[in-house]
């Protein structure tokens, strides 16, 4: 017999699971170069970098999620275009959904104002940061196609 119990989703919670978190984050390449920030060193993952972004709130799209992000962020107006790529990672606390979207800046200049800096990384920076555990992958994916992402600046 077929069980009618909902399954679990993403961003839902139920008795045997804990809440996944949804996290949209920005690929900003310029020049060569993609824009990172750091956390601060009281906030979780503390003076890590990261792919800029934030959480989806209830009822939000990611894209949209991510366009108010880096404008409460960075102080920057984005067109979010294509998917990158996505991680789920199982942090302890909770497991955590990463979806990163190519992002062009269209208005502003980013300015690191919820983060403790900001960098415009070559690859080869990119590669020597500390990262979160869940933007590791991604930065690996992003490092084994850098040639052709960097070349077309892909959008």
């Amino acid at each position: 017999m077929s069980s009618t119990r909902p399954r679990g989703r993403a961003g839902t919670e139920s008795k045997d699971e804990m809440k996944t978190i949804i996290v949209a984050a920005g690929l900003m390449i310029e020049e060569g170069k993609i824009l990172v920030t750091q956390r601060e060193g009281d906030s979780p993952h503390g003076f890590l970098w990261e792919f800029p972004g934030g959480k989806v709130e209830e009822g939000e799209e990611p894209r949209q999620a991510l366009q108010r992000e880096l404008g409460e962020e960075l102080g920057i107006k984005v067109e979010v275009g294509k998917f990158f790529d996505a991680v789920l990672y199982p942090y302890p606390e909770a497991p955590v959904l990463l979806l990163l979207y190519h992002c062009r800046i269209e208005e502003g200049n980013a300015k690191p104002l919820k983060s403790r800096g900001l960098l415009w990384a070559s690859p080869r920076e990119l590669k020597e940061l500390a990262m979160p555990a869940a933007d590791d992958p991604i930065r690996q994916h992003l490092l084994s196609v850098e040639e052709e992402i960097l070349s077309q600046e892909t959008f």
